[in-house]
């Protein structure tokens, strides 16, 4: 028999309750049976066996164990609405892909309806727990262990995204024409133009060069990184872009935004960007996009990359034109203000890079030189 009495504990009581059968008060709870016992219940031969202790002890007990639970339904939340939205982007990513897109389709449904219900349990279940944690010892220790079980097994689910199709591997039918009738025609902004670049006289290639311009005093300026925003900005509609990266071992394209009343230091710190980032190392060919932070998996090495933006519906997509493939998309974004283009290589440590990035216009050619 196991039993840990704290008299101390055992008056620590602020609800005066009485047990009907001996009306003595009850400060001891019994953990099997779930009830409170008087010190008479808790000498008899039914609890003699029993794990027993202090009311206030069993009740801070649990409501340890209830939050170290509830902590982690949080955490669980978190990742559960993480898999939600990635069910719900590749969903959107796979509507343009015709039969590939209708056989993977059923199974991102169902995978987001379980999604779903995990998020909605779980947000139940953190609102049950925070009462729980906040309630009187009686009312805490009601019920405990029933809570406590059932807590723990709705933690036990596992949910990971569904198993589908790469998606990179699937051909879009279409895509040319699809998006050609909103290609913006873009140019660089040499007043956002980190001093590590040098800018073509048509304003549409860019690249790392030995010097650097004197860029102080101007606050539009990405001093924070090699990148250079379109002169072009979009606060509405739908648009797409193309550029060459077939030139660079390291760069990223994708979308800039901040709030419009920002000025100097302030306005390059609090940038938000939406990226695609694309890196050779040696023979290994890597894709990252953010927010968040996600690496790609590609077979060959990219040469070009379409931008579509739909402002409306929060969407940018990156695509692979060579392929005619989807890279990756991100839905239901959050954008404030003007939406600028953006272009980025990275500075090399030391040696020099001969990286170049190109926009790209389809029409009468005509070659871009770069000052030095």
């Amino acid at each position: 028999m196991s039993k840990r009495l704290s008299p101390q504990l055992q008056h620590n009581i602020t609800e005066d309750t009485y047990c009907e059968t001996h009306l003595e008060p009850t400060r001891l709870f019994c953990d099997v049976d779930q009830i409170t016992l008087c010190s008479k219940c808790f000498q008899s031969q039914e609890h003699k066996h029993h794990m027993v202790c202090g009311i206030q002890e069993a009740a801070e007990n649990y409501r340890k164990l209830f939050q170290e639970i509830l902590n982690t339904s949080r955490e669980k939340l978190e990742a559960a609405k993480s898999i939600l939205t990635e069910e719900q982007e590749r969903m959107a990513m796979i509507q343009r892909l015709g039969r590939v897109g209708r056989e993977n389709m059923e199974k991102l449904k169902e995978s987001e309806a379980r999604a779903s219900e995990q998020v909605r349990s779980l947000l139940k279940l953190i609102v049950e727990l925070e009462k729980k944690c906040g309630e009187g010892t009686l009312a805490l220790l009601k019920n405990a262990k029933y809570s406590l079980e059932r807590s723990k097994s709705l933690l036990l689910e596992h949910l990971e995204p569904a198993h589908i199709t790469d998606l990179s591997l699937c051909h879009i039918r279409g895509l040319s024409s699809m998006f050609r009738v909103l290609q913006r025609h873009l140019t660089l902004d040499p007043e956002t133009a980190h001093p590590c670049l040098a800018l073509s006289e048509d304003l549409r290639t860019m690249r790392l060069r030995h010097g650097q311009q004197d860029g102080a005093g101007n606050p539009e300026r990405l001093d924070f990184s090699a990148m250079v925003l379109a002169a072009e900005s979009f606060t509405s509609g739908r648009h797409y872009w193309e550029v060459d990266v077939g030139k660079a071992t390291r760069w990223q394209v994708g979308i800039y935004h901040s709030s419009a009343d920002t000025k100097g230091s302030t306005a390059r710190a609090s940038g938000e960007k939406v990226l695609l980032t694309g890196s050779v190392m040696g023979t290994e060919w890597t894709l990252w996009v953010f927010p968040p932070l996600k690496r790609l998996f590609l077979e060959k090495k990219l040469d070009t990359v379409g931008v579509f933006l739909d402002c409306e519906h929060g969407q940018i997509s990156f695509y692979n034109v060579t392929e005619t493939s989807l890279i990756y998309n991100f839905s239901h974004c959050a954008f404030q203000g003007a939406l600028r283009p953006v272009f980025s290589l990275c500075i090399p440590n030391g040696d020099t890079s001969p990286d170049s990035l190109t926009i790209l216009q389809h029409g009468p050619s005509c070659d871009a030189t770069v000052s030095p």
